[in-house]
C-alpha cells in the first residue's frame, strides 16, 4: 500500500505540471466549437509539449501505483493535483497576487478530506480482470455521459452553446470522467505487465488505452483552451477519482467499508474534498488568470506594467479591471503611421 501511495503522489506532481503547462500553451487558442486539429496546432508550442511529457510521466507513475494498489486507493490520492496547481501558482505569483486565508483553509480541508476518506474506506481486495460484458456496459455508460456533456458544452442538437466559463467546466467534467475510465483500463493493463511484453501487446487493454487516451487528451486540450483554469480544474480533479472509484467497484469488485457509520464518514469526507476543491478553484491564484474575473487579486500597491498587458501568468492590474488607456488601445487599434 505504501508503494501505491508514493507513486500516486508522484503521478499527481506530473499531472499538476501538465495542467499548468498545457493551459499556458492553450490559452491563446480558445475555441468555441470542437476542433480535431487543435492538438496539432498546440504541438508546435514547447510549453504544451512539456505538459504532454509531464502527462506521460504521470501515466507511468499511475500505472506503477495501480500495480500495488486498488483503483479506490490510488485515484483519490490523485485529487491532490489541485493542491499542487495551487502551490505552483502561489510560487509563480508571489508578490503579484494575494494569498487569502480561505485559500489555505481550502487546501487543508482537501488534504484532510482525502486522508479521512482513505482511512475510513480502507479499499482492498478485488479481482485482476473484469468480464468483457461488464467492460462494454461501463464503456457505453461513460461514452453516453461524455457525449451529453459535449452536447451541453457546444450546443449540439439545436441547443445554444454554453458560455465560456460554463463550457470549460462542462469539458473539464467530461475529461475527468474520461480519465477515470482511462485509469480503469490502466488497472487492467497493469495486471499483464509481469507476464512479459508479448502478453501486454496480446491483450486488448493496451490498444484501448491508446485509443481512449488519445481521445481524452484531445478532450482535455479543449477543456484547457475553452476558458480559465478555475472552471476546468475541479472537473479534472474531483470527477476523475470519483468515476475511477465507482469503476473499481463495478469492474474489479474492489471492496470498501460499507458500515452505516463508515459510509456516513466517507460521504462527509468526500463532501469536504469537493467543497475544498470548489473553494480552491475560486482562489485568486487561479481566478487571477482570467482577464474577465471581477475579483481584485493583486496586492495593494501593485503596479501593472506600463504597456497594460497582463503578466505571464495572466494576473490583472491592481484595480482588477483594464485601464482606460488599455481599453482605448483595444477599441481604437494601433496608432496610424
Amino acid at each position: 500500500m505504501e508503494k501505491a501511495i508514493l507513486f500516486a503522489v508522484l503521478a499527481s506532481f506530473c499531472t499538476a505540471t501538465a495542467s499548468i503547462c498545457q493551459r499556458i500553451g492553450a490559452r491563446s487558442s480558445e475555441t468555441a466549437g470542437f476542433d480535431i486539429w487543435l492538438v496539432f496546432r498546440l504541438a508546435r508550442r514547447p510549453v504544451w509539449l512539456l505538459g504532454v511529457a509531464s502527462m506521460i510521466g504521470g501515466f507511468l507513475f499511475q500505472l506503477t501505483a495501480l500495480q500495488y494498489g486498488a483503483l479506490a486507493l490510488v485515484q483519490p490520492i490523485l485529487a491532490v493535483e489541485l493542491l499542487l496547481v495551487f502551490g505552483y501558482m502561489a510560487v509563480a505569483g508571489a508578490g503579484r497576487v494575494r494569498v487569502q486565508r480561505r485559500d489555505w483553509l481550502a487546501a487543508g480541508a482537501m488534504s484532510a478530506g482525502i486522508a479521512v476518506f482513505l482511512r475510513l474506506a480502507s479499499p482492498s481486495g478485488g479481482q485482476l480482470h473484469a468480464p468483457g460484458a461488464t467492460w462494454l456496459l461501463a464503456g457505453l455508460i461513460t461514452l453516453g455521459t461524455v457525449l451529453l456533456l459535449l452536447a451541453l458544452a457546444f450546443g449540439l442538437g439545436g441547443r445554444p452553446a454554453a458560455t465560456r466559463s460554463r463550457r470549460a467546466a462542462l469539458l473539464g467534467s467530461a475529461t475527468g470522467i474520461s480519465w477515470g475510465f482511462v485509469a480503469a483500463i490502466i488497472k487492467e493493463l497493469s495486471s499483464h505487465i509481469d507476464d512479459g511484453i508479448s502478453a501486454v501487446f496480446a491483450n486488448w487493454s493496451v490498444y484501448a488505452l491508446l485509443t481512449v487516451g488519445a481521445a481524452t487528451m484531445l478532450l482535455a486540450s479543449h477543456a484547457l483552451a475553452a476558458g480559465p483554469l478555475a472552471a476546468s480544474q475541479p472537473g479534472f480533479t474531483v470527477l476523475d477519482p470519483l468515476s475511477a472509484g465507482l469503476l473499481g467497484v463495478f469492474l474489479f469488485d474492489e471492496q470498501i467499508r460499507t458500515g452505516v457509520f463508515d459510509l456516513a464518514g466517507e460521504a462527509l469526507a468526500l463532501a469536504v474534498v469537493i467543497a475544498g476543491a470548489t473553494m480552491l478553484s475560486h482562489s485568486c491564484l487561479i481566478l487571477g488568470e482570467d482577464e474577465q474575473s471581477p475579483v481584485r487579486c493583486t496586492p495593494s500597491g501593485f503596479q501593472a506594467p506600463a504597456s497594460g498587458k497582463r503578466l505571464e501568468l495572466g494576473y490583472q492590474s491592481a484595480a482588477g479591471t483594464p485601464s482606460a488607456a488599455d481599453s482605448a488601445t483595444r477599441t481604437s487599434g494601433p496608432p496610424a503611421p
